[in-house]
């Protein structure tokens, strides 16, 4: 009444192979990618001695060093796109925190509270601007 299934299981295809990565692994490759983009937005706020101690995490983390855009000519003074800056970098900051602190890796997660706490004292020091 029923035909035998004739082709393999794709859940026994799990031992080809196919390469994996380790949990670990992808928790690395998520952090450095996390950190990467902190990186980023640190360097167009400035914060160069910041931004170095990022670097050396990505670098640790990739075994290569992260490649830096040039910073650009227009200084963020203006209170309303450095805000968004601090903005964007705290939450970058605490998506590096939480797979961190997943992955047990002491050193990247004091940084990423570090610069969370640095990114919060800058927003409460930031003056208040109107969007209207």
């Amino acid at each position: 009444m029923y035909e035998p299934i004739r082709t393999k299981s794709v859940h026994s295809m799990a031992d080809t192979d196919f390469p994996h990565r380790t949990r670990e692994e992808e928790l690395d490759i998520q952090l450095a990618g996390h950190l990467a983009a902190l990186l980023a937005v640190t360097d167009d706020l400035g914060l160069d001695e910041a931004a170095g101690l990022i670097a050396k995490q990505v670098t640790r983390l990739r075994g290569a060093a992260p490649i830096r855009a040039p910073r650009s000519a227009e200084s963020h003074d203006d209170g309303g796109d450095s805000a968004e800056l601090h903005r964007r970098a705290h939450a970058l900051a605490g998506r590096a925190l939480v797979v961190a602190a997943s992955r047990a890796d002491t050193a990247a997660a004091i940084l990423a509270a570090e610069r969370m706490d640095a990114h919060t004292a800058a927003l409460r020091a930031a003056p208040l601007v109107d969007a209207h």
